[in-house]
């Protein structure tokens, strides 16, 4: 389909609030699980050629994500699964919420999982750093393991922290 021009959080809401708009979202279900638009479709990225966006069918599809950075790489991707003209949120989920827009929010639901990793490798990267410089200089160890961890999540697509996050308490989904 066509993509047009990208929307301003104010002008999309109202687009969906005459029906002439359907919101979609596509970023994956833990971030959407802690906060989002009310109403928006989930279409996650990872999962895109498979989603389901008949709800779309007969109304200009807005995609969105939390900043505005992930819709702006794939627009062309995006609008290629639209029923319909698509466009853009300027500036994403964050943008919304800055426009005093309403947000669906659940405080309960973990921290998204690509945080968790962030912070846990920063963590461990400045514990290493630490223990290197102040205790032994093995303590670097840990940094250039944690580093040489992230460098293979990025080239291969796995991330062991992320999988091993995901098996922890506090993200096990209770029913």
């Amino acid at each position: 389909m066509t993509l047009l021009a990208p929307l301003a959080p104010a002008v999309a809401a109202e687009l969906v609030r005459k029906g002439r708009a359907v919101i979609v979202d596509v970023r994956e279900p833990d971030e959407i699980a802690r906060e989002s638009i009310p109403g928006a479709l989930a279409a996650p990225l990872s999962a895109l050629e498979t989603a389901n966006l008949a709800a779309a069918a007969g109304r200009e599809v807005i995609f969105t994500c939390r900043s505005g950075a992930r819709t702006g790489a794939h627009c062309e991707r995006l609008a290629a699964r639209a029923p319909g003209p698509a466009h853009i949120l300027e500036g994403g989920l964050m943008a919304w919420k800055a426009a005093g827009l309403p947000i669906r929010t659940d405080a309960r639901a973990p921290l998204e999982l690509m945080r968790q990793v962030q912070i846990a490798a920063g963590g461990l990267i400045l514990l290493g750093a630490a223990l290197g410089t102040f205790l032994h200089p093995a303590g670097w160890t840990l940094s250039a393991f944690v580093g040489a961890g992230l460098l293979t999540a990025g080239v291969t697509g796995f991330c062991g922290m992320a999988r091993l996050l995901a098996v922890l308490p506090w993200n096990r989904r209770t029913t």
